[in-house]
This record gives structure tokens, sequence and C-alpha cells, in this order.
């Protein structure tokens, strides 16, 4: 971002995660409105910032469907993507919602476990709160405080999930399912070594949870998963997991 001239600003309030760095967002956005715009990378937020971002990326499911009947000449039988706030997903799912054949899962970063606190899996551990001017299911504490999360992936250590997603749970349109450090770092190596590509930690969670569904299916299911990210920036932190000293 720096080398294309942004100007980067770290925060080290709260836990420093993408919790703090939103707030941090919006404080600067509302005292400085009249020459401030505020942008964001998810489908979270005060209307109509979800919709937005959902539209545009939207182009992953209009060309996932383009693609699959071009190649197959007929829908996949499940779509999955890694979910934190859910923009990926959110353009993975959007164009197949009215599809009902077609599986959308959800993968939530678990962390250690839904039932440890150093998880990030809103949907399966959250309620219903409000918070960053939305309405939706959030980590919560049992006086209703939004509560600190954790996942090895800084992408998906975000205390809450993009109210349109928490819709599609409600009337069952979409799945969404755990998946813990290990599973996704398992996974990450696993695509790296067979076929070269290596995914961001992000992205490893919803291979994880494809590696896990395929053995259960028929052979002629086809199955997509969105690969949101490149993963060399997270090679250290992967090397760091499995106990190798080495820093960025």
């Amino acid at each position: 971002m720096r080398l294309l001239g942004a100007k980067v600003i770290s925060v080290k309030t709260g836990t420093a995660t993408l919790k703090d760095a939103v707030s941090e967002a919006m404080r600067e956005w509302v005292s400085e409105i009249d020459n401030t715009h505020y942008c964001l990378g998810s489908v979270m937020g005060p209307h109509p910032f979800p919709t937005i971002v959902r539209d545009f990326q939207a182009v992953i499911s209009r060309e996932i469907k383009e693609q699959i009947k071009e190649k197959e000449d007929r829908l996949p039988d499940a779509v999955i993507a890694c979910v934190g706030g859910g923009s990926n997903a959110m353009g993975s799912f959007y164009h197949f919602i009215q599809d009902p054949q077609v599986r959308l899962i959800g993968c939530e970063a678990a962390g250690r476990g839904i039932d440890t606190f150093e998880t990030a899996a809103t949907v399966n551990t959250g309620r219903v709160g409000i918070f960053h001017g939305m309405k939706s299911y959030f980590c919560q504490d049992k006086d209703g405080q939004i509560a600190p999360v954790y996942s090895i992936s800084a992408g998906l250590d975000y205390p809450g999930i993009g109210p349109e997603h928490a819709y599609l749970h409600d009337i069952g349109r979409a799945e969404y399912v755990p998946v813990t450090d290990d599973e996704a770092v398992c996974a990450f190596e696993y695509l790296s070594k067979t076929e070269g590509i290596i995914p961001a930690i992000e992205s490893a969670h919803a291979i994880a949870h494809a590696m896990k569904i395929a053995p259960t299916m028929d052979q002629d299911r086809i199955i997509v998963i969105t690969i949101s990210g490149r993963g060399d920036k997270d090679c250290a932190a992967i090397a760091r997991y499995r106990g190798e000293d080495i820093h960025e």
C-alpha cells in the first residue's frame, strides 16, 4: 500500500485487530467528514457499504457461473469460501442464491476451537447485536460487550459477520462452518505441495472444509473453492506455527 502512495497508520488500540482498525477509520471519517471518504473492503458497516461491496464483489460469482456452464454445462454442487466480514464469500455466493441446488458454504475461523475463547467463528459462537453501524451476529461476552477474537489469519479475526450473511444463515440458504487454525494450516500446506499454489491462510480455511466434505460426495460432483488471495504473506506465520524461528 505504501508502494502505491498510501499513508498507512498502524492501529495499536484495543486488541490491534481488524475490529480496532475499523473503529479508528470510522472515528477519523466522522470527525473529518467534509474532506474524508470512508471505504471498506468487506460487506459490513452501515448502509450502503455492505451493498456497495457486495455488488462489486459479485463479479466473482458471475464469472464462476459463466465459466462453469462453459466448461461443465451445469452449475456446481457447492461453492465454498472463507468468511471474516464476508466480502469474498458474498461475492462468490451472490449469483447462486436463487439456485437452491447449489450449496453455499462459508468457512469461519475457529482459531483454537469454538469451545475456547480463542476463536472468531461468529455465526457458530456469536449472537445478535449492533456494532459498527450494523445489526448482525457478533462474538460477545456475557455483558453484551464485543469479545476479543483470535485466528491465525489476520483477515478473518473480525468479531462479526456482514448482515446479508446473517440473513442467509437465518433463512437456511447458506451454511457457516468452523475451521480451526490447524485444519487451515494443513490445507495451506496440502495445496502448496500438490498444486504449487500457495493460498492465503484465509482461503486455506475454505480448502480445509472442501477436503473434509469431498470424500463424502460422489465423484461426479463439482465443488468450487474461492482462493481469495496469495499466501506469500503468510509463509513466515505458517513456519512459526510449525515451530520455526523465522520472522519477516
